[in-house]
């Protein structure tokens, strides 16, 4: 074997261990249906995460406010020197070391100073707060409904995104489908253009445009391709992924069914169940109970309380007592500072109105606005649909007739061209209108896992 082939089949063998090596590799696309990649922005999306945080921080505050009905008991370890007459002396007694010494003029004068450890059990009960206690555990109980109201439609959105991600890669791929079929025409085209050129039947500007044609078409798959591309990115954020991972879709882009009842169903279906809204009523409530939480400042408080110490110099020798009692207290005159209280929860209960108000309109709005526009998108994929019969026999009629010499290259590319575009806009109706129905059950409050 000559030098110069040793030298082919080394390269050739070193060419083909790097394609094979993992840099030059892709994996295969992983099948994928639309309700797995829901179930995986499900478990995988970052909000859905911080959402379920914000509903196991909600259900906290509502053992927080439990908290108020049971004692409170507190230990604590208190170290003190002093040799102030008075302290010293007393701290003298809880040890129990008094001597007669002690009660000499110079002693309780000017008394050495004196260390003393105290460990104590502290327990404080309120027995009546004016039903403030009450009133913040139903607060922080309806928090947890609202918190649960905003997981919910966390859930919702999450699934919204990633079932449009998903009907976006659809079109995307859609689209480079319609770009090769028409690229294949136009290559075919070419290669009869090329055929008729040689034989003296067609002039050299016939054969410019139809390879001008196929340059146009080549830039467009370039362009639809990357389309694809940011596609797959797009589904993959939506699915809280990561990764290189490529998706191959499963569900088809066809498979569409009208919209089930009408307009005013729509609308009390999202009036009646939508998560958001009912979050921000119960945001309402809460601010309504905070005005009585308020008034109740202006209730007594009766407590219980007790505590039991132990105190001792240098723990060789301790002595121990207890103090036990009741409190009652009643606030007489608190400089308006609890009714600006009252004052400031009634400003932010009608705040809540407004804002619930405001989004009720908001929400039927949204709604209807997304019913037209599905029922809208629904008409325009007949019409879509019967452009593209009528472009694939006018197609047809006119490849006919230039095959006969009755018309130039110019008339084959227009029809061609209006096909593509007639079979672009299908698909895009298509899409449009799932679009417009994912929009439309978001509106409403009815998207799930099953994506029904």
């Amino acid at each position: 074997m000559t030098r110069r082939r040793w030298a082919f089949w080394f390269c050739f063998m070193v060419f083909g261990t790097i394609l094979a090596s993992p840099a030059f590799s892709e994996d295969p696309p992983v099948s994928l249906t639309l309700q797995e990649a829901i179930a995986a922005a499900v478990a995988n999306n970052p909000e859905m995460t911080a959402a379920e945080f914000r509903l196991e921080a909600a259900q906290s505050r509502v053992r927080q406010a439990k908290s108020g009905y049971f004692p409170q008991l507190t230990f604590s370890e208190t170290f003190n020197q002093t040799n102030n007459p008075v302290g010293a002396f007393g701290t003298k007694l809880n040890q129990g070391v008094i001597t007669q010494q002690d009660f000499a003029p110079e002693a309780l004068n000017d008394p050495d100073a004196i260390n003393n450890f105290i460990t104590a059990f502290n327990l404080e009960w309120s027995l009546y707060d004016g039903g403030q206690t009450m009133i913040g555990t139903k607060q922080a109980e309806q928090d947890m409904a609202g918190s649960d109201f905003y997981l919910q439609r966390t859930r919702q959105q999450v699934i919204a995104r990633t079932a449009r991600a998903y009907v976006g890669l659809l079109l995307a791929e859609k689209s480079v489908v319609v770009i090769q079929e028409a690229l294949a025409s136009g290559r075919a085209n070419l290669s009869m253009v090329e055929s008729r050129f040689r034989s003296g039947f067609v002039v050299k500007s016939d054969l410019l445009r139809a390879q001008v044609r196929i340059a146009e078409l080549e830039q467009e798959l370039l362009t639809a391709e990357s389309g694809v591309d940011i596609a797959q990115a797009q589904l993959a954020g939506a699915m809280g992924a990561e990764g290189d991972r490529r998706y191959q879709p499963v569900n088809a882009l066809e498979n569409c069914r009208a919209i089930e009842n009408d307009r005013q169903f729509w609308i009390e279906q999202a009036m009646g169940g939508r998560p958001d809204l009912q979050q921000i009523r119960i945001q309402e409530t809460i601010a309504e109970k905070e005005i009585d939480k308020t008034r109740a400042a202006h209730m007594p408080d009766v407590n219980l309380f007790g505590t039991y110490e132990i105190n001792s110099e240098d723990f060789s020798e301790t002595a121990d007592n207890y103090t036990v009692g009741a409190m009652f207290r009643l606030n007489l005159y608190s400089g308006h500072r609890i009714s600006a209280q009252t004052a400031e929860a009634r400003a932010v209960r009608r705040q809540m109105q407004a804002m619930r108000r405001a989004m009720e309109i908001g929400v039927r709005v949204e709604t209807e606005q997304a019913y037209l526009e599905a029922r809208s998108a629904w008409q325009r994929i007949a019409v879509a649909e019967k452009t593209v019969e009528q472009a694939e026999e006018g197609l047809r009629i006119v490849k006919n007739r230039y095959n006969n010499g009755l018309l130039t290259i110019v008339d084959l590319l227009d029809v061609e061209v209006t096909l593509q575009r007639a079979r672009t806009r299908l698909f895009q109706s298509l899409h449009d209108y799932k679009v417009a129905r994912i929009r439309l059950t978001l509106a409403a409050g009815a998207l799930d896992e099953d994506f029904r």
